[in-house]
């Protein structure tokens, strides 16, 4: 569906299937990317999984499940492409976090642990790769896809009324920002995650 949308626009859109927690198929995927398309100069790690539980419910295999998408998922890429980003004195990287990394979620800790180590490894790599290679993050609030399209509706709902923009945000809206902060627009930006969700975290 990507593919077919992306050649409608008369684009190139190329497929390499991995699972980015475990590190020799992500080392095979960009070794994959680089023959074909050459050097890696954006990245966008955008993996993610989210598991609704209260603190009595949750137990260790998720725990493990949820980091290993979640920020094994982001560490494992970066590493990949860093080397060679740093060597040719360029590179832009993103990281998808969330506003759950941001503010604590007691039916979420895993999922809101995880993004809160995405937060602070972005930073970190900010400063150990300046100032050729910016590293910034996204925190998108609640936002129409498959990973909300089974959330319970008075729960979306609540969190809308929640917010100050009062509905969910859109893939568009979150793929705008994204290519901002991939752009020389953002120039003079590093270490830095954007919030984008309708104004719920400045809410007390």
């Amino acid at each position: 569906e990507t593919r077919q949308a992306v050649t409608a626009l008369g684009g190139r859109c190329e497929i390499y299937p991995a699972d980015v927690s475990d590190p020799e198929q992500v080392d095979a995927m960009v070794a994959a990317v680089e023959q074909q398309l050459g050097p890696v100069d954006l990245l966008v790690t955008s993996a993610g999984i989210a598991e609704v539980n209260t603190h009595t419910e949750l137990d260790f295999a998720t725990w493990q499940r949820v980091m290993r998408v979640n920020l094994d998922g982001t560490f494992l890429p970066v590493m990949a492409v860093k080397d060679g980003m740093l060597a040719r004195g360029y590179g832009r990287i993103v990281c998808i976090a969330s506003i759950a990394g941001l503010a604590p979620r007691a039916r979420m800790i895993a999922y809101s642990t995880s993004k809160a180590a995405v937060i602070a490894f972005l930073r970190n790599c900010a400063q150990a790769f300046a100032p050729a290679v910016r590293v910034n993050g996204l925190a998108p609030g609640l936002i129409v896809s498959d990973m909300t399209a089974d959330m319970d509706e008075t729960m979306k709902q609540k969190m809308m009324d929640t917010g100050m923009i009062k509905r969910m945000g859109t893939a568009e809206e979150m793929a705008e920002t994204v290519l901002f902060l991939l752009s020389d627009r953002s120039s003079f930006t590093t270490g830095q995650t954007l919030v984008a969700d309708g104004g719920r975290v400045t809410l007390p």
